[in-house]
């Protein structure tokens, strides 16, 4: 009994890419596929799997997380925020003197 092949939108879900990505790796070559009546692109799962193995063997090489001290976080922190903190004290400064009076 022959195998059942996949469509596009099957391998998109199965891989978690859009159908462009998928067609766009099977014409580069990177997904084996086949066309049936010359139209329609059609993939075999266990070529499948193993794509998604590869791919999921180089995703985890390359997702290493730096780590960044606190000071350095809070560094970052007043650099990027600056502005609002010092917008923030003066109007809190301008509200008191205006309901002082």
């Amino acid at each position: 009994m022959a195998e059942k092949l996949l469509t596009i939108r099957e391998v998109a879900y199965a891989l978690a890419l859009s159908e462009k990505e998928v067609i766009d790796l099977s014409e580069e070559g990177k997904i084996p596929a086949y066309k049936v009546g010359g139209l329609y692109l059609r993939f075999q799962k266990d070529q499948i799997d193993q794509y998604k193995v590869k791919i999921d063997t180089v995703t985890h090489r390359v997702s290493i997380k730096p780590q960044f001290t606190f000071s350095e976080r809070l560094k970052d922190f007043f650099y990027f925020y600056d502005f609002y903190l010092l917008s923030g004290v003066l109007i809190a400064i301008l509200l008191a003197i205006i309901i002082r009076g």
